[in-house]
């Protein structure tokens, strides 16, 4: 009963009826909601009724939770959702092709597509506030998937691909386009655990392997240990925060036959930057220069571009906005009028390029620092105090400061049976970086919050921060 343009959301884990249902979605017209299934019930009721969905596919059970009850809970206040779909533990019930009728054939063909008609609604990370409903075409799903990742990662139909990140998010579904379009075999896991990464790059002889930064700090221990494991392997693709150079290096020692590619890229953007592997030495870190067919521009408030080398706000296109960039946010046109000027999509992210046109991402705007004035850029802070011998992880952050408006404050994990003091730290920064950038504070915590696509909550270490200084 689903008919073009109506929203079909899934919040189903890496399972092969995601990408059935996901292609279903695609070939009749409908609109695709992922959805990840660690949702509660907040975050379902919101996400629910914003998109307007009229069917949600779930698992019964996940890890312990009851989908099935929450939704069915959920659908009475939810006029638009019709229908409840759970996936039991058989799953889909199976269907072939050839069972499909004359008269089925003829329903699909009726639905024919634009090639600039909306497939994907896809929420914003939601790392800074409330997500954002961020939209993609078909043109966008093709031009990514089948022509740059082709031409940027050399892909063939040989290529046998290892997905590690949740499907529900675009760098999952990037991997789907590459079968879709490029003919490769896409292995998913269901959970990411680095000794059955490793076992699965071996038995599967996966040739590219597709993660974030996070996924690689775990992976690249237990490729050290079983390097000959991964000697099928060709290429490393990872995106989603700063790749750390230390992880880099480490794996250029353990696995020189993987080449990495690193590349910047957004749910509202798609692919903006890439570095390639011979590039990966010699300009560590960078996230890249503009893939082909990308333009970028390095701007400051007023739209105006900047010298080489100076910061400013990342502003990109591809043609119009809807070919590889958003159309439009989901049901907010202020939010829409804000993302664009004159056709070019406002990241909100901070970069600088230099003369040789390579890119080095520096903060999130939201995530900068104004001191007495002065800008810090939490990323600059947070690699000067990943640079102490006894500090695993930091995240940076603004809070309010009576005499300079915002000062710096930081939270850090420790490398196992190593710890160091507050001052320790600030005193090892304020020898790496100006004075004026070093933490007022730093505090340990045993994990830094994530989102489903390993990036660092820091709303939430706002809040927690805020409450440590109020009680002290």
């Amino acid at each position: 009963g689903v008919q073009k343009g109506e929203v079909v959301s899934f919040q189903m884990p890496n399972i092969w009826e995601f990408v059935v249902v996901y292609l279903a979605c695609m070939r009749i017209g409908a609109i695709s909601n992922p959805m990840m299934p660690i949702f509660r019930e907040k975050e379902l009721s919101y996400m629910l009724s914003f998109a307007e969905s009229k069917i949600v596919f779930a698992p019964k059970l996940f890890r312990g939770f009851d989908h099935q009850q929450l939704l069915e809970k959920l659908q009475p206040s939810l006029p638009k959702l019709e229908k409840v779909c759970i996936v039991g533990d058989q799953g889909l019930e199976p269907f072939m092709v050839d069972q499909v009728t004359a008269d089925d054939r003829k329903q699909f063909e009726d639905r024919a597509l634009s090639p600039n008609e909306v497939f994907l609604l896809m929420y914003t990370s939601g790392t800074t506030g409330r997500p954002k409903g961020a939209l993609a075409t078909h043109t966008a799903l093709v031009l990514t998937g089948g022509y740059m990742n082709l031409a940027e990662w050399h892909l063939t139909s040989a290529d046998r691909i290892l997905a590690t990140t949740p499907m529900a998010h675009r760098t999952g579904l990037g991997r789907v386009a590459n079968a879709v379009c490029c003919g490769c075999t896409v292995v998913i896991m269901e959970k990411f655990d680095p000794v059955t990464a490793v076992d699965l790059i071996e038995k599967e002889k996966i040739t590219v392997i597709g993660l974030v930064p996070t996924i690689a700090r775990m992976l690249t221990p237990e490729i050290e240990k079983r390097p000959e494991a991964v000697k099928t392997a060709r290429l490393m693709v990872a995106t989603g925060e700063a790749f750390p150079v230390d992880i880099k290096k480490r794996l250029a020692a353990s696995a020189p036959n993987i080449g990495l590619y690193t590349f910047y890229a957004q749910t509202e953007a798609g692919f903006i930057t890439g570095l390639r592997p011979e590039e990966q030495a010699s300009h560590p870190e960078s996230c890249g220069r503009p893939v082909p067919a990308i333009d970028v521009r390095i701007v400051d408030e007023n739209m105006n571009d900047l010298p080489r080398g100076e910061v400013g706000e990342i502003i990109c296109r591809c043609g119009l906005p809807g070919t590889m960039s958003m159309p439009e946010y989901w049901r907010n046109p202020e939010a829409t009028k804000n993302a664009f000027h004159e056709g070019w999509l406002r990241t909100g992210d901070l970069a600088r390029m230099e003369e040789d046109g390579y890119v080095y991402f520096v903060d999130r705007a939201k995530d900068m620092i104004v001191s007495g004035g002065l800008n810090i850029y939490s990323r600059e802070v947070e690699d000067a105090l990943e640079a102490h011998p006894a500090v695993n992880e930091a995240a940076v952050l603004p809070v309010p400061d009576a005499e300079f408006g915002e000062s710096v404050f930081a939270y850090v994990t420790f490398q196992p049976d190593q710890s160091a003091s507050e001052s320790e730290l600030i005193e090892h920064c304020r020898a790496l970086i100006a004075s004026y950038k070093k933490p007022k504070h730093v505090r340990e915590i045993d994990v830094l919050p994530r989102n489903s696509t390993g990036k660092v909550v820091k709303v939430a270490l706002r809040d927690r921060a805020t409450k440590e200084l109020a009680g002290t």
